[in-house]
């Protein structure tokens, strides 16, 4: 067993004595004075799916007058899988409209953010979430979070399949606790607390939080070796065998700490569900029982699995994870991986149903300045209730298991409010773009993300043209800072924010999500940028290889 560690950080003291994640929350819920919660309270709301944040655009104005800051909350479903009803979308709809910003996001783990909650409209929103079968369980905190699958139908016959797997999992790995309940929808507090004893989490709960990924190859669109968990569905003549297990994936680091990095996870080995999927579901329980025993607890930088397997060495996080499972992993099976993209616009599936692919740009589900009014068509969508909602990792937005009879009715309602020309009409690399919230709700940011990207993709698609580059596939992504949200690492270009207006460029990675990219220029802004990447279609242009993507080429002649 792992050696007990010392110098816990304080955020183990808090998990310890929170009763049950419970802290008092109560209590600062009827504060009227202030918009926010707690200190400790603050740690102890992430494991309820939201977080504490404030608008730091206005922090300087606020501060001027004397006021706090102004507080409110981000509220995040647990979606396993990503998929909505069309009531469930109807109401996520009001719910925004009437308690938050107004603005529904996709998230790069398929599900949705409502940011601009304000304290005293917590409960009413998790109440009303909860009237339709939603809640946000787990959604932030040191636990498993939101468990994440292929989402596009198309992908294979047994789609449904590893969905249910992706929805089971997160259901097995929920906490015991019935805190949440007690506290968003004032249920009747449990008398004998051997009720919610806990044999996964104990009272500490995991040292960081925790990941989970299933893919069906040849798409990697969830990102599967970004994960702690990844599992690779086998599937031989339309049958699923089993998963290769790969384990210790993660994209966070800290500028200038040479001990913290972005890892891919390694893959371990094959597990078997043809017979009974019990060995799958026991080695998943068991990783995490491992990264809570060896996991550090006391450097919160270093607290992923990704260290663990590093300090155990692989060969060592194997063993121990079999000593656990009490079987030894098969070796694992061969898969192929071609790509990370979604499948935009209208197909069919082998079930005779349609799926219209929706490009929501950066998540944002509004209704644009441009007519391009994608909220109200999704509303209207959902009031047909002929449609379900499923989101993509790549913040997207699949209008899915629609029948024949219902395609033309659909069809009139996205041409009608502009989103079937919105879609088409994206370039190539807008439609493979992706950026995190970053400012001005991330408490973390050090630079804008989603609310510049799409203008500095305007940029490079000129510079692209004047290359005459334009058809080229080319995976884009931004974080406002190194915490790896928006998976920036794992793209052919990515940018990490270091300062207002200032970004780390790296190249290098490629189409499947099987390479980091590499640190190219330091601390670029804009102009920099858009003259080093010009630079660097130029040299594509001219010397690439027959058929060679550009990230191919940028690791192959530009970072090595």
């Amino acid at each position: 067993m792992a050696t007990e560690q010392k110098n816990l950080s304080p955020v183990e003291r808090i998990k310890v004595e929170s009763d049950g994640l419970r802290g008092t929350l109560n209590e600062s819920l009827k504060d009227e004075i202030t918009g926010a919660i707690r200190e400790d309270d603050t740690n102890l709301v992430k494991f309820h799916g939201m977080y504490m944040q404030d608008d730091r655009d206005r922090r300087e104005e606020r501060a001027a007058k004397k006021l706090e800051r102004l507080y409110s909350f981000m509220i995040r479903l647990r979606l396993p899988g990503g998929f909505l009803t069309p009531q469930q979308w109807v109401a996520t709809h009001n719910i925004a409209g009437e308690n938050s910003t107004g603005v529904i996001k996709i998230t790069t783990r398929q599900t949705i953010q409502l940011h601009g909650i304000v304290k005293s409209k917590t409960r009413p929103t998790i109440k009303a979430f909860d009237q339709v079968g939603l809640d946000s369980i787990a959604a932030c905190g040191d636990v498993n979070r939101n468990v994440v699958s292929s989402a596009n139908p198309l992908e294979s016959p047994l789609h449904e399949r590893i969905y249910q797997y992706a929805d089971r999992i997160s259901e097995y790995l929920l906490p015991k606790t019935r805190g949440y309940y007690e506290v968003w929808l004032e249920d009747e507090k449990i008398i004998d607390k051997k009720e919610e004893e806990d044999p996964l989490y104990q009272d500490r709960y995991l040292p960081r939080k925790f990941k989970i990924g299933l893919v069906i190859p040849p798409n990697n669109d969830s990102d599967v070796f970004a994960q702690d968990l990844g599992l690779i569905a086998i599937i031989e003549n339309n049958e699923l065998k089993g998963f290769n297990i790969a384990v210790g994936g993660g994209l966070s680091f800290t500028h200038g700490n040479a001990e913290t990095y972005p890892r891919l996870a390694s893959i371990l080995g094959f597990v078997s569900v043809e017979e009974s999927d019990e060995k799958l579901f026991k080695a998943v329980y068991e990783v995490l029982t491992v990264q809570r025993d060896f996991g550090n607890r006391s450097d919160r930088k270093r607290a992923r699995v990704k260290y663990t397997i590093d300090a155990l060495t692989v060969d060592g996080y194997r063993k121990e994870l079999e000593s656990r499972i009490g079987f030894q992993l098969e070796e694992a099976r061969p898969y192929k991986l071609n790509s990370r993209k979604d499948h935009y616009g209208w197909a069919q599936s082998d079930t005779g149903l349609w799926h219209y692919t929706v490009f929501v740009e950066n998540g944002r589900v509004l209704d644009l300045e441009n007519g391009v009014v994608l909220k109200t068509a999704f509303l209207e969508v959902a009031q047909t209730g002929k449609a379900n909602f499923r989101f993509t990792c790549n913040q997207n937005v699949i209008l899915s298991d629609i029948t024949p009879e219902n395609k033309a009715e659909i069809e009139q309602i996205l041409a009608k409010h502009n989103v079937l020309a919105h879609t088409e009409a994206a370039s190539l690399l807008r439609k493979n773009a992706m950026a995190c919230v970053a400012l001005p709700t991330c408490p973390l940011a050090l630079a804008e993300a989603q609310r510049y990207l799409p203008e500095l993709i305007t940029k490079i698609d000129e510079v692209l043209a004047k290359h005459a580059l334009l058809d080229e596939e080319i995976i884009i992504r931004m974080t406002g800072c190194p915490n790896g949200c928006g998976r920036s690492v794992l793209s052919e270009i990515g940018f990490i924010g270091t300062a207002p207006g200032r970004y780390n460029l790296n190249l290098g990675g490629d189409m499947e999500g099987e390479r980091l990219n590499v640190l190219y220029k330091e601390n670029l802004d804009e102009a920099a940028i858009l003259q080093e990447l010009d630079t660097a279609f130029g040299l594509f242009k001219q010397n690439r290889q027959l058929g060679e993507r550009f990230g191919d080429f940028a690791y192959r002649t530009l970072v090595n």
